[in-house]
């Protein structure tokens, strides 16, 4: 098949595909007298395979190591596959926990600041990220808040 039944079929760019094939995960089969990229069935199923894995956060470098299991089995064990999956579980746990601190950061940074109209010279967030200091709630005196209104 050509690269356009590819696309079709697994529902990707042909620059994906030119892609996985530089990043050497994917090649043609043949090529056709014109110089067309020809794909096999098994070609479709390894494009299958690298877009599973990209699917439940792979990277490409983990893709290919895979793929490299995948291509010999029988040199491989099934704890070295589990083994790979355990080291993306950690990854993405570790990964988890630093946007939950990301998440908790910025909602400090959402509650300390009033979101008013006042000049954002006066604004908390931008102060605490200036500074690299905690952040504290705005308190704007009446004063502030009556020079804006008047």
């Amino acid at each position: 098949m050509k690269i356009g039944e590819l696309v079709k079929r697994h529902g990707v760019s042909v620059d994906t595909i030119r892609f996985y094939e530089k990043q050497q995960l994917l090649k043609p089969s043949a090529r056709s007298e014109a110089g067309y990229r020809l794909y096999s069935e098994a070609d479709s199923q390894r494009l299958a395979f690298i877009l599973r894995a990209k699917s439940v956060g792979f990277s490409l470098q983990q893709i290919h190591e895979l793929l490299q299991i995948e291509d010999n089995k029988n040199q491989w064990q099934c704890s070295d596959v589990k083994d790979k999956v355990q080291q993306k579980l950690t990854e993405i746990a570790r990964q988890l926990a630093e946007l939950s601190q990301f998440q908790q950061a910025l909602q400090q940074l959402d509650e300390a600041c009033c979101g008013g109209s006042i000049s954002a010279t006066e604004c908390s967030i931008l102060t605490a990220l200036e500074q690299g200091s905690t952040v504290k709630p705005e308190q704007h005196t009446g004063e502030q808040h009556n020079k804006e209104h008047n």
